[in-house]
């Protein structure tokens, strides 16, 4: 089988290095281009299967409406969108398969999947959610947090708080607390390496490109749903 060509947006920054080192890395891609602020995508999009985007919040429908328009499979991981940009994204992206998660992490959507399987076991309990990351982060809580969140109030109806702390170069933790009086369930999640997000995401765009057009997230990536 050929090689899943992509391109990587946001290929200068902290993820975008890790993710090209990962590709590089892996026989079943090919880099097909690395583009970051100043670049043109347009001019390179032609000749890759996917896209993978991981440069800024705002560049986001941008690059969506791009690959749409290219039919290539995209792959977003940049967060902090406000609701209204979400909307124009979706809109944006019908006729492609789409992945978009706040997390590519295995770990951290298993850990979606483990408590939303505690929410629907004990709905009444109290629940928080604690969130850490380095000190360079821009959005908080965290757009995992956040899906966290997202998660509880599907299964309970009840809105979770969040709490985002900002340390040094921790590159991502989530605590989530269940507890009732006498007792507590803590689910945590803590990232070494960004490693495991690039490789996530690859694994999406490897994914991606065999899919129908639809938006996905990395649920379905690993058939948890």
């Amino acid at each position: 089988m050929n090689p899943v060509r992509i391109i990587i947006c946001g290929a200068k920054g902290r993820m975008g290095r890790t993710l090209v080192a990962c590709a590089q890395a892996d026989a079943e891609l090919r880099l097909a281009g690395e583009i970051d602020l100043g670049d043109d995508l347009s001019a390179v999009i032609a000749g890759c299967d996917a896209v993978v985007d991981f440069s800024a919040r705002e560049a986001t429908l941008s690059v969506a409406t791009l690959a749409a328009q290219h039919k290539k499979a995209l792959v977003i991981g940049t967060t902090g969108h406000a609701d209204a940009e979400k909307q124009h994204i979706c809109s944006a992206i019908t006729s492609i398969p789409c992945v978009w998660t706040a997390n590519f992490s295995t770990g951290v959507n298993l850990l979606f999947w483990l408590c939303g399987q505690a929410a629907n076991i004990v709905p009444q309990w109290d629940c928080e959610i604690a969130e850490t990351h380095h000190t360079a982060k821009k959005d908080a809580p965290s757009g995992t947090a956040k899906r966290l969140q997202e998660v509880i109030r599907k299964v309970t109806g009840k809105e979770v708080p969040a709490h985002a702390f900002r340390i040094g170069d921790v590159v991502g933790d989530h605590t989530v607390t269940f507890g009732a009086p006498g007792e507590r369930i803590e689910l945590t999640h803590r990232a070494g390496s960004r490693e495991t997000f690039a490789r996530g995401a690859l694994r999406a765009a490897k994914w991606a490109v065999a899919q129908k057009p639809g938006l996905y997230d990395m649920q379905d990536v690993l058939g948890l749903r």
